[in-house]
């Protein structure tokens, strides 16, 4: 298992070891042991989520107010996304800036993602299943959302046309207007 901060401070890549034989092939997906020394404190999971999307669904920007926040561990089991993580943290030195890993089913590559930081993907096959190991429960009032084709974001979606989004996606405010209400999580 290989464990690489991005330039999103507090974000990982966690690249895993293969275990291949005639049968196919085995991950280990989560080694709390190895993981813990990077982050500097225990991934508890609370929630264990997956979602399962047609081709050109985008679902994000997601992320929650601090506290309670959320940590994120976040792969892709089945067919092909873009992820891409947005710091959110106002204060952080990386605010606003955005980290793009694809995650495909036979690649063996997961992201964790800290609280403050927001998540988004768009998938690139028909019936893609992400799974979502999360540090505490599903909260309503907690969540925050930012739009995803925010033009001053100008994430690099590579949309092959008008994405299929919800309409809390498609509602969510821009990362400035944002900003200006206070509900974004402060880097402290």
């Amino acid at each position: 298992m290989r464990i690489t901060e991005t330039a999103i401070p507090g974000a990982y890549v966690i690249d895993l070891e293969p275990h291949a034989d005639d049968r196919g092939a085995f991950f280990e997906l989560l080694r709390a042991d190895l993981l813990e020394p990077h982050l500097g404190h225990s991934f508890v999971v609370g929630q264990i989520n997956y979602s399962v999307s047609r081709r050109n669904t985008l679902r994000g920007i997601h992320s929650t107010a601090v506290p309670p926040g959320q940590e994120k561990f976040v792969t892709c089991l089945r067919g092909g996304i873009r992820d891409i993580i947005v710091d959110l943290r106002m204060g952080s030195p990386a605010f606003g800036r955005y980290v793009v890993t694809e995650l495909v089913e036979d690649r063996g590559r997961a992201l964790y993602i800290p609280d403050g930081v927001g998540h988004a993907f768009h998938v690139r096959a028909d019936d893609t299943c992400v799974l979502y190991a999360v540090s505490t429960l599903f909260d309503p009032a907690a969540q925050l959302e930012v739009d995803p084709l925010d033009p001053q974001l100008a994430l690099p979606w590579e949309l092959p046309g008008p994405p299929v989004m919800s309409e809390k996606d498609r509602g969510a405010r821009s990362l400035a207007e944002m900003a200006d209400s206070g509900l974004l999580p402060k880097w402290e």
